[in-house]
């Protein structure tokens, strides 16, 4: 029987995990992570409560708060993660199946991804915060964490799975690989591909081995009151309006200065915006001008302050580079032909990955045919079929 870290979110997924492992002997032991957003008014913090673990708070109801008012929805009705729904939602079901269950406070560690998403957007480019989320603190400092308690293995709600290949094993974790999910609706491996190589051999993805409908049966069959309750689909931390209104919110200074013109890609003038961080490449909806035929954001300028617009074809791309690489095979044996995925719920293109010479963080892909909407900031994730090989993040 292994000790096993496990992100509860609240949600089915991870409800459901939590009683696979259980099912396979494993000593569980539930995390909330409280980034200071929305969960903060569910998570009290006692650090003197009894049976306390190395420092991790245990997750209490606030004084004179009931059930109820901890249930409550978000005003703005959008399914984020990590609200105080959520939080009440994972306590209740952690209490249901008898495994200790704590609050980890990382709002320190959340301001980074913040902080990001803000600096990316007036960067010009298009900012993946909750793959950045899995790869700084799902897989990050969970993995700190379990380190401090003695935990053998951290475990997620997420479709993707990982599997021994039965080689020789390595420090590196080597004989583990990860793939894609069953459910190939659900699968989620695209947002995992930052994980450190030699963490795979500790990590557990318990669903990632079925299909979601066969999820919320085993949920309902439990009756864990988390069944029918839908997939978070919102950036957690924007909780009202549209990304630009929370950047300008949290870079007033920065974003004064962000309006400009957009052009066409001949550099003529067709219109202005108030600033180029509400814009994201192979956009349609929201830009306000018509030139008589389908136009798309081209690519943000923000040394000019210029949106640049075009038509379909002007956003297809046959080359991009990318940075920032994390590899989870041996960068020299990537295969002559991989599968390339831009974006989270697209599907891999064929094309070719040519690493930097002397520097595997960097690398430059080649589609075998034009792919649209390339856009800066995006992950760009390497398959070999149904196994992923590493990824980068794309910046040219």
């Amino acid at each position: 029987m292994a000790r096993v870290v496990l992100a509860m979110s609240g949600g089915v997924d991870s409800s459901v995990a939590a009683h696979l492992l259980l099912e396979e002997g494993h000593e569980v032991i539930g995390v909330f992570m409280r980034h200071g957003e929305e969960s903060s008014q569910a998570c009290s913090v006692d650090s003197g409560a009894a049976g306390q673990k190395s420092g991790l708070p245990i997750l209490e109801r606030p004084a004179g708060q009931s059930s109820n008012q901890l249930l409550s929805k978000r005003a703005d009705h959008k399914q984020g993660c990590c609200t105080a729904s959520d939080a009440a939602d994972a306590r209740r079901v952690a209490l249901k199946m008898g495994i200790p269950f704590y609050a980890l406070d990382l709002q320190s560690d959340f301001r980074r991804i913040v902080d990001y998403f803000v600096d990316d957007y007036l960067a010009g480019r298009t900012p993946n915060p909750c793959v950045k989320c899995n790869h700084w603190i799902k897989f990050g400092r969970l993995f700190d964490y379990a380190d401090d308690i003695g935990a053998d293995f951290v475990a997620t709600g997420h479709y993707a799975q990982r599997q021994n290949t039965d080689s020789v094993e390595t420090n590196l974790g080597e004989s583990f690989e990860l793939r894609r999910g069953r459910d190939s609706q659900k699968d989620q491996s695209y947002a995992l591909f930052g994980i450190r190589r030699d963490r795979l051999a500790r990590m557990l993805l318990p669903v990632g081995g079925y299909e979601k409908p066969k999820i919320r049966e085993i949920a309902e069959n439990l009756g864990l009151g988390v069944a029918g309750k839908r997939d978070s689909q919102e950036i957690c931390f924007v909780t009202q309006g549209h990304h630009s209104d929370f950047v300008r919110a949290k870079a007033p200074k920065k974003s004064a200065d962000t309006a400009g013109n957009f052009t066409t890609t001949d550099g003529k003038i067709v219109g202005q915006h108030q600033g180029y961080e509400a814009f994201t490449v192979g956009q349609r909806k929201g830009l306000g001008i018509a030139l008589g035929e389908p136009i798309f954001v081209v690519r943000i300028e923000p040394e000019t302050n210029n949106v640049v617009v075009g038509t379909k074809n002007h956003l297809a791309r046959l080359d991009f580079d990318a940075d920032e690489a994390n590899w989870l095979i041996d960068p020299s044996q990537i295969p002559s032909e991989v599968g390339i995925q831009i974006r989270y719920n697209g599907t891999p293109k064929p094309g070719r990955v040519m690493i930097s010479e002397g520097d595997f963080t960097r690398f430059r892909v080649e589609f075998k045919q034009p792919e649209l909407a390339v856009a800066p900031g995006q992950a760009a994730v390497i398959y070999e079929n149904e196994r992923v090989l590493g990824g980068g993040w794309i910046c040219g």
